[in-house]
């Protein structure tokens, strides 16, 4: 495809829609922009979906696309933001804002460099920053969200202690993601987590934290489940990096985007 969505930056290119599950849409369909085919690249623009906290599932983007690239970009929703659908897929200095299972899918997908925001909710919803969803414990896929912030964002930051707000939960059997060297706010509950449904995944998830900090990193009350785990090991964090995790220094360089291939930028 090589297809490239060139804007002015966010907040000033916006590409919006609101299609929601309550209206009728899939989860799928619901997206505002959807990408599917080899090598997309995207910077400067706002994708939003506008259908707000009570219309449920309402995706501003869906990527499907294997080497997609999104850049000084902003996802701003309530539930179900970013669908990282499917394939390879990096994000660099983007801001995503969102409340239910915000960032979804079952991509191979690197956040770095970028701002995470839980939003206000409905007053019965707690906020999860992700929802993986790798089914099958072969599948090379997971969410790496490297050197990013976690944040509430402003409507949320008055009404912070009203609303529970978690790092992720499983949506699938196998999911896996893991926060590395990044700042976490207050925002984030102390056990850090959430359950999809009882006992389901807890044993065959993999959700594990490296390096973190902030008054939101700290680990001691961290949920006690067979596969969370504190990484300790620089050698295991490294798999989840830009270039073991996607293989992007294979194909980022053509993109003219920014990154840095291994755990730390220097």
């Amino acid at each position: 495809m090589n297809i490239m969505f060139l804007g002015d930056g966010i907040g000033k290119t916006l590409i919006k829609g609101n299609r929601s599950v309550v209206d009728g849409w899939t989860t799928f369909r619901s997206s505002t922009v959807a990408v599917v085919g080899n090598g997309f690249i995207a910077k400067g623009i706002t994708f939003e979906n506008y259908a707000g906290p009570s219309k449920h599932q309402a995706v501003a983007l869906r990527s499907g696309a294997d080497f997609s690239t999104f850049y000084q970009c902003s996802f701003v929703a309530y539930q179900d933001t970013l669908y990282v659908h499917s394939l390879r897929q990096f994000y660099r200095e983007c801001d995503v804002y969102g409340t239910v299972d915000f960032i979804f899918g079952n991509a191979a997908v690197v956040f770095q460099n970028s701002n995470l925001y839980a939003r206000l909710p409905n007053p019965n919803q707690r906020n999860i920053f992700t929802a993986q969803g790798r089914e099958d414990p072969n599948q090379n896929t997971g969410i790496s969200i490297l050197n990013c912030k976690i944040a509430a964002a402003a409507d949320l930051i008055p009404n912070i202690t009203q609303f529970r707000t978690y790092l992720g939960r499983p949506w699938k059997q196998y999911s896996r993601t893991v926060f590395m060297y990044s700042n976490m706010g207050s925002v984030v509950h102390s056990s850090g987590w959430l359950e999809w449904d009882g006992d389901f995944a807890l044993s065959t998830l993999y959700y594990g934290e490296y390096m973190n900090r902030g008054p939101g990193s700290n680990t001691s009350g961290r949920v006690t489940w067979p596969g969370y785990r504190v990484i300790n090991s620089s050698i295991e964090a490294s798999q989840f990096t830009v270039g073991n995790f996607i293989q992007g220094s294979q194909w980022l360089p053509a993109t003219g985007v920014p990154f840095f291939p291994n755990l730390t930028a220097t």
